[in-house]
């Protein structure tokens, strides 16, 4: 009796309910994975707002898009927790009139963030089936300061360097030299560096002039970096 009349209660309110359901499940993600871990760049926290994350996962898994870990979607790849998308996306401090890379588009969602913020994202996704599912939600989102480019991100996209900022969000084994090239003098990058499928070390290289620093900053574990055979 009780299962009937819940699922009446869920008929009446119509599916407007969900949608603000939603809406507090990412109140509570900002204010207990986000901000309560030190994330203090207001840009990045308005962004982790503003974006609807559960958009960016596959329907049967939406109502767990809120919750503080990975979550997979599909082709092997993953989008990451929340936490490591705020604090990746503040390391690099991304300001409005900027123009940032990002290594592996995925869902999308990363540069979705990145693109409530900054002038210009240039996203690289290696997986064609990925990539278009992620332009087109980008596309119908509204998010037209965003171009997703489906080839190897290991030679980043010099037709638009330099960048501002680079996000890599698959571990490579090493730092790509064309992505250090296109980083513009003062730029940042953040990048998972370390063995596939091990626990990696999240990077944060600053180019200043002729002059390149690296800061290992914490343990990670992300998707390989994949490359075109």
């Amino acid at each position: 009796m009780r299962l009937l009349i819940f699922l009446v209660m869920i008929f009446l309110a119509g599916p407007g309910s969900f949608a603000q359901d939603y809406d507090r499940m990412r109140e509570n993600m900002v204010r207990r994975q986000i901000i309560s871990r030190g994330i203090d760049h207001q840009p990045t926290i308005q962004a982790m707002q503003n974006v609807e994350r559960h958009l960016f996962v596959p329907r049967a898994q939406q109502r767990r898009a809120y919750d503080d870990g990975p979550m997979p979607i599909g082709y092997g790849q993953t989008i990451s927790q929340p936490y490591i998308v705020a604090y990746m996306t503040q390391l690099v401090n991304p300001r409005p009139g900027d123009r940032v890379l990002e290594i592996g588009a995925g869902s999308g969602y990363q540069a979705a963030i990145l693109g409530e913020i900054v002038e210009e994202v240039v996203t690289i996704e290696i997986i064609p089936e990925l990539g278009n599912r992620a332009k087109n939600l980008l596309d119908n989102l509204g998010y037209d300061n965003i171009e997703v480019i489906i080839g190897d991100g290991y030679f980043g996209y010099p037709d638009k360097a330099p960048f501002d900022a680079i996000v890599v969000t698959a571990a490579a084994e090493y730092i790509p030299p064309p992505l250090v090239e296109q980083l513009k003098d003062g730029g940042k990058m953040i990048i998972p560096v370390g063995s596939p499928f091990l626990v990696q070390t999240l990077m944060l290289v600053e180019k200043k002039g002729e002059r390149i620093t690296t800061t290992n900053l914490m343990p990670v574990r992300f998707v390989p970096f994949t490359r075109r055979d």
